[in-house]
């Protein structure tokens, strides 16, 4: 009966004793100065918080509008019961290899040991690199929208200069350069700080935003809420579909395996614990924000709850409140752009560093300036020329995030522990692999399907 139990870190079975000397013997520059295993089990929880917890939360009202209220719930709860289950059996899979005098640092070498090495070169390599700069380019769009407008929001500099003149890769270039300096921080370890002010950002701006929601709700200010689902059954099916996978998207992660290879040895429980408080402000935000938006809005909730704070131009909320908001949102955008980019530095480093040097020699120091800096300019370049990204982003979030963060976890731990078949633990990883599987394909048709819809309105360098 032993095998119908859900996995815990107490189940892991141990073929070697983990001591502090587990990493691979030569590990490239890459591994070596970027993924330093040197934080605690605290500030894992910092870094785990900044890479899902992100302002993207602030759709969650418009994805439960899709669903309804027993469907949009339900999913948000699903979703987090589902993603803390997967990472945990993707934390319990490093450790156990740990244990047997094997840890791996990256996705890839993940994918490289269990499932062979053309999965971690041609498949998982390539798949976790195109979602972590597809990341950063959408955050670089985010942070521009945030200091002008998007979407027919009114943000900071349009909130205080209706008239204004200056344009949106304007305001892209000035978040891009503040991300040019910053991305010269020389290690993921070395974001702990800047991720514990990203946590606590987080749960004030999403506490501001439900405050700002129930207020406006309970007011009167509100227009009249409506709460039913489309009559259309075909326009009704791809609703919910395009809700679950906003839902999916914004759990995702995509960066398991190097948030715990920053973990100074043993590791042994430590990521559970970093789980434990990421997922505790997951549960304040993402159900505050989203419960209390739709309860406000009904179906009128659009793409971020902050549009639903503005009458046309007038705001429904002081000025300064939204100010506030606005700011909080920007500056954690600065740091969920610096923890998506550390699987880039990570890239090049292991490219152009010499492990055997000086992390801070001039060897080491110029190519690593240089090759972060011409990352930094081609994704604000992107940013400012695409403005229409995020429906792109939507489709590789389907092929992208589901694989690495609903589907390989459950393979990686089958193939590593391989629980009986007759177990419990065996059929919910692979009914979580198969719907996971079933998902990603419905969600990129129906993202594909809406970056159809949109295209008449594409165009390069738009003011959107």
């Amino acid at each position: 009966m032993a095998g119908t139990v859900l996995p815990t870190t107490m189940d892991v079975p141990t073929k070697a004793v983990e001591t502090s000397i587990n990493p691979p013997k030569d590990l490239d520059a890459g591994a070596l100065f970027v993924l330093k295993s040197k934080g605690s089990w605290m500030h894992c929880g910092y870094h785990l918080t900044t890479s899902i917890v992100a302002p993207v939360l602030l759709s969650l009202p418009f994805a439960m509008g899709l669903l309804g209220w027993v469907g949009g719930v339900m999913w948000l709860a699903l979703a987090a019961l589902v993603t803390f289950y997967s990472y945990n059996l993707l934390s319990l899979v490093l450790e156990h290899h740990a244990k047997l005098g094997h840890r791996y640092l990256r996705f890839r070498d993940m994918a490289t040991h269990i499932l062979g090495p053309g999965w971690g070169r041609y498949f998982v390599g390539p798949l976790q690199f195109g979602i972590c700069y597809g990341a950063v380019v959408v955050c670089s769009l985010l942070g521009g929208q945030s200091l002008k407008d998007g979407h027919e929001m009114q943000f900071i500099y349009l909130l205080y200069k209706p008239n204004g003149s200056m344009q949106l890769y304007q305001f892209i270039v000035m978040f891009g350069v503040l991300i040019l300096f910053l991305a010269q921080m020389p290690s993921f370890h070395s974001l702990r700080h800047i991720n514990l002010l990203s946590l606590i950002l987080c749960l004030t701006y999403s506490a501001c935003a439900a405050a700002g929601s129930i207020y406006i709700g309970s007011t009167g200010k509100a227009p009249p809420k409506d709460y039913s689902l489309s009559d259309d059954g075909a326009n009704r099916l791809f609703n919910a579909f395009n809700g679950i996978s906003i839902i999916a998207t914004i759990y995702a992660s995509g960066i398991i395996p190097e948030i715990q290879a920053t973990i100074a040895p043993p590791v042994t429980g430590k990521m559970f614990k970093g789980l434990c408080i990421c997922y505790t402000v997951i549960i304040i935000t993402y159900f505050g924000v989203g419960i209390s938006g739709y309860w406000a809005f009904g179906n009128g909730a659009q793409g971020s709850i902050l549009s639903n704070f503005m009458a046309g131009d007038k705001p429904l909320l002081p000025s300064w409140f939204l100010l506030m908001i606005n700011v909080f949102t920007l500056t954690q955008l600065v740091a969920v752009t610096l923890v998506y980019l550390q699987p880039t530095n990570e890239v090049l480093e292991g490219f152009f560093a010499d492990p055997k040097r000086d992390q801070f020699s001039v060897r080491n120091t110029v190519p690593r300036l240089i090759f972060r800096s011409l990352t930094v300019v081609i994704g604000t370049t992107m940013a400012a020329m695409l403005p229409f990204f995020g429906d792109i982003m939507a489709m590789f979030g389907a092929f992208g995030y589901m694989p690495l963060d609903f589907i390989l976890p459950m393979i990686f731990y089958n193939v590593s522990f391989k629980p009986s078949k007759k177990s419990l633990v065996f059929w919910i990883n692979t009914t979580i692999a198969v719907v996971s599987s079933a998902l990603a394909a419905i969600g990129a048709v129906s993202s594909v399907r809406q970056l159809v819809l949109d295209a008449k309105t594409y165009r390069l360098f738009a003011n959107m």
